[in-house]
């Protein structure tokens, strides 16, 4: 069951959401805070695994700069889409 924005576990990810470099502190903390409570369990799991990663990582990912896992591939597309993040062949 997805967990709602008065749960623990969706307060601590918000919380996680808050990074390091500034970009994705802004990106992820809007998805977290637009997005997170609508995802099913599935997506909320992959959420709180992708926020596990270094910064550089996720970044790279978001930016299309590197190759994002499969299990993974999802969750990230949610958080660019609600960034507008484009990739390298929609910026030309």
């Amino acid at each position: 069951m997805p967990r709602t924005a008065d749960d623990a576990e969706t307060r601590r990810a918000l919380w996680r959401s808050r990074r390091g470099m500034l970009e994705l502190d802004l990106l992820l903390l809007r998805f977290a805070e637009h997005r997170y409570g609508g995802l099913s369990e599935a997506d909320q799991d992959a959420y709180l695994e992708l926020l596990r990663l270094d910064d550089w990582v996720i970044w790279d990912w978001l930016q299309q700069a590197r190759a994002t896992p499969p299990h993974l591939a999802r969750i990230v597309a949610l958080v660019a889409a609600e960034a507008g993040v484009q990739g390298e062949e929609d910026r030309a």
